[in-house]
């Protein structure tokens, strides 16, 4: 695997490397010393995948507040998506920024996302499939989200939108939810 650190700190993308023959291919997609030879949370307590009908829907933007704030290892393993990421760790360089790269299942990239990351998605092709690798358990009242819109944020979105679930879409501004949950606690600080 080979891990590229991106513009937002701690974040990463991973790239699958193959190993073709007659066959096909074998590689890794996930092995603790590589992970942690790069300073990353190596702990998998949940996977998860999601399926998506139609292309234009979006997912997010989604992360877990203390003590659920979870790492997560995005992979499209059918069709493609476009993966964003909001940094959303007062004490970071980084803070309100947001990324996004595109995932699929030809490139076979995956994203590496740091505890404090509000992530989403937004399908490109219909019947894409996305898999999760969580380095924490999925725990209803600690998971929160942001608008997909929110101006402040100005994610560019690659297409129109064409599914949206009603929870997501009633999702508040970050600055809303810091007026609501002024003691929200995202993640901890950043001991890099």
């Amino acid at each position: 695997m080979i891990f590229k650190e991106t513009s937002l700190k701690d974040a990463f993308t991973v790239q699958i490397e193959k190993i073709a023959d007659n066959r096909g291919y074998f590689a890794t997609t996930f092995a603790i010393p590589d992970f942690e030879s790069h300073g990353l949370n190596a702990i998998i307590k949940q996977t998860s995948s999601s399926f998506n009908n139609k292309s234009g829907t979006v997912r997010g933007m989604h992360f877990q507040v203390e003590p659920y704030a979870e790492t997560k290892l995005v992979r499209c393993v059918k069709g493609a998506i476009y993966d964003v990421i909001v940094d959303l760790r007062p004490d970071s360089p980084t803070y309100k920024k947001w990324l996004g790269f595109e995932l699929s299942a030809e490139n076979m990239l995956m994203y590496y996302i740091p505890e404090g990351f509000a992530h989403g998605y937004q399908t490109l092709t219909d019947d894409a499939e996305v898999h999760y690798m969580l380095g924490q358990v999925y725990s209803p009242q600690h998971a929160r989200g942001i608008k997909h819109d929110d101006p402040e944020i100005g994610i560019k979105w690659p297409l129109p939108l064409t599914v949206i679930s009603d929870r997501d879409a009633g999702l508040p501004t970050l600055k809303q939810l810091m007026e609501k949950e002024p003691a929200i606690q995202v993640c901890k600080a950043s001991t890099k």
